[in-house]
């Protein structure tokens, strides 16, 4: 007898990586060298710092036994001293900060805690995958908002303003934004504020990108006022080299926190002891650190450039963050051109439309690739002509 699945999973697909990945992976098995510039799993090793902490605190008693599912006071104090340090917000260490086990673990506790179904939730499209994927398994309706280059990747408010609002509940932001980088601004963060407390809405920015190629980091939480009507998530995985460690937080006003923490009480058993000891030492790095990391990602995305622009993409010089998105020519279906990419020369990038149908016409380039890997496949190119003559595909 077959037990039948939950009627939820009809709605929702397996995230595209999960999938693609194991393609990809046979091709590598298969002896083909794929050159993987799609996924953005920091290739860079993370401070020496945080492996010494971690390493010191197996001596510790007790480090093999459950713990806080709030974490430790220790790692708490120390994220509210760094976004004092780095965005000048203030933060109560002991009710306004919850540690996650990684901020994408963190958009289905926070949607648990906050939706019903029949709840619709504001969703970016372009925008990561997983805000539609938890709104649904959840028996919610995701409302996508169409982010659009001419605007600058930013929400369109009288757009928005002519929904129906009453049942959105939840509204997704995450600023500095993957895919397209573009960087946000304290005066988006005010509007997005405005309206959520117009229409009684929670907005939640994701904001793991701030401190890769972008000289301006900010926090919703810049905006007077802002705890009361928003969250923040954050992580250590991509400003720190750590995404396999599954180290992130959200932040907001005490009631919030407590309602996430009674999701988050009934779902894990508190993190490792030396993985917040490592997180802990993440977060009192000097600046130094970044500025050595952006040294290195800002020549390999200066490869990136000439790749995208060999590939006949256009990009925007002024985006920040750990990807570079490129416009394909109007006559290229973005599925069709990363087959053959990946089928005619070995290399992997992302289609733009991944991450919803504004991003169909767009290819996503990751920055975690290190500059050896870049330059071959800058050889494998070399003599490709990738004109309108040559390139047939249909546009999406």
């Amino acid at each position: 007898m077959k037990v039948q699945t939950a009627k939820r999973l009809d709605n929702v697909e397996e995230y595209y990586f999960s999938s693609k990945l194991r393609e990809v992976r046979a091709l590598a098995s298969a002896g083909k060298p794929i050159l993987n510039l799609a996924i953005g799993s920091p290739d860079l090793e993370p401070p020496v710092e945080v492996v010494r902490a971690m390493q010191s605190a197996m001596r510790e008693k007790g480090v093999h036994q459950y713990q806080s599912y709030q974490g430790v006071p220790q790692l708490r104090t120390a994220i509210a001293e760094f976004y004092q340090n780095k965005f000048g917000v203030d933060l109560d260490s002991e009710s306004e900060i919850l540690p996650l086990m990684g901020s994408k673990e963190g958009i289905m506790h926070v949607s648990m805690a906050y939706l019903n179904a029949g709840d619709q939730v504001l969703i970016p499209n372009p925008g990561y995958p997983t805000y539609a994927s938890v709104t649904k398994l959840l028996d919610a309706e995701p409302i996508a908002y169409e982010l659009t280059e001419q605007n600058n990747w930013e929400p369109d408010f009288q757009a928005l303003e002519q929904l129906d609002l009453r049942k959105v509940k939840l509204m997704w932001v995450n600023y500095p934004h993957m895919p397209t980088g573009a960087s946000g601004n304290l005066l988006l963060f005010e509007r997005l504020i405005h309206f959520a407390k117009k229409h009684n809405i929670l907005v939640i920015n994701d904001n793991p990108y701030s401190f890769v190629l972008n000289p301006e980091p900010i926090s919703i939480f810049n905006v007077v006022g802002a705890k009361d009507h928003a969250l923040e998530l954050n992580s250590l995985s991509k400003s720190f080299n750590m995404a396999g460690w599954r180290v992130g937080m959200v932040m907001g006003g005490a009631e919030k926190i407590q309602a996430i923490l009674q999701v988050k009480s009934n779902m894990d058993s508190g993190m490792f002891l030396g993985i917040q000891h490592g997180a802990l030492a993440a977060l009192q790095i000097s600046d130094q650190w970044y500025e050595n990391l952006n040294v290195t990602y800002a020549k390999r995305r200066k490869l990136i450039w000439k790749l995208a622009k060999k590939l006949n993409c256009m990009v925007d010089h002024k985006a920040v963050g750990l990807f570079v998105w490129a416009k394909l020519p109007a006559y290229v279906n973005g599925y069709d051109f990363i087959e053959k990419l990946l089928r005619e020369y070995n290399i992997f990038v992302t289609p733009g439309a991944v991450f919803g149908i504004q991003g169909a016409g767009y290819l996503r380039f990751s920055l975690c690739a290190n500059i050896d890997q870049i330059e071959e496949a800058l050889h494998r190119i070399a003599g490709v002509d990738f004109s309108v003559e040559t390139l047939k595909f249909k546009a999406i």
